[in-house]
């Protein structure tokens, strides 16, 4: 993460490597070694800290299945995860590399899959009503994605204790609407 402090604070291309070297107590050499650049560097990291396993993990095994309580568990995951890779997220959208902006971009679709799956089953189990399946997916994203980057400088946009009574309330009104 040295290298992520180092590149949100003075931007991807004015880090440079021996800079970052120097703050991880390495030599640049080393650095080049395991990475073979800055680019790369910064893809691995991305990798590293990337939501996609984590939030699998959360619809294969800790879901259940019960509307509420699954998407303020979904939406407490996603804000965790988001805000633990702040930093990483808006360099990728700041447009730090081509590359590392569509690796951020395969992350809300791997969640649209996740959730359209998880909203599917929940209606063939009758207990999620919705016209239009995708436009649910995306509001409900759309929330929790608004919320997350409501703050413009990078900090988290609300206290802890406010963002998680913004999270009991959303979901308590999305689920009350999508509830036969």
């Amino acid at each position: 993460m040295t290298a992520i402090d180092l590149m949100s604070e003075k931007g991807y291309d004015a880090t440079t490597t021996k800079e970052i070297a120097a703050a991880a107590g390495v030599n640049e050499v080393t650095l080049f070694r395991h990475f073979g650049s800055k680019q790369k560097l910064l893809e691995t990291a991305f990798e590293r800290y990337s939501y996609e396993e984590e939030m699998t993990e959360v619809f294969q095994e800790s879901l259940q299945w019960e509307l509420y309580e699954d998407l303020l568990l979904i939406s407490r995951t996603y804000h965790k995860i988001m805000n633990r890779n702040r930093k990483l997220l808006y360099m990728a959208l700041k447009g730090s590399s081509k590359e590392i902006y569509q690796k951020a971009g395969r992350l809300p679709q791997h969640l649209r899959t996740l959730l359209t799956r998880y909203f599917a089953v929940m209606m063939d189990k009758k207990k999620l009503s919705t016209p239009h399946l995708e436009m649910t997916v995306f509001s409900f994203m759309a929330m929790n994605y608004g919320a997350f980057f409501s703050a413009d400088d990078g900090k988290e946009a609300l206290p802890e204790q406010t963002l998680d009574e913004f999270i009991e309330e959303s979901v308590r009104l999305f689920a009350r609407a999508l509830t036969p």
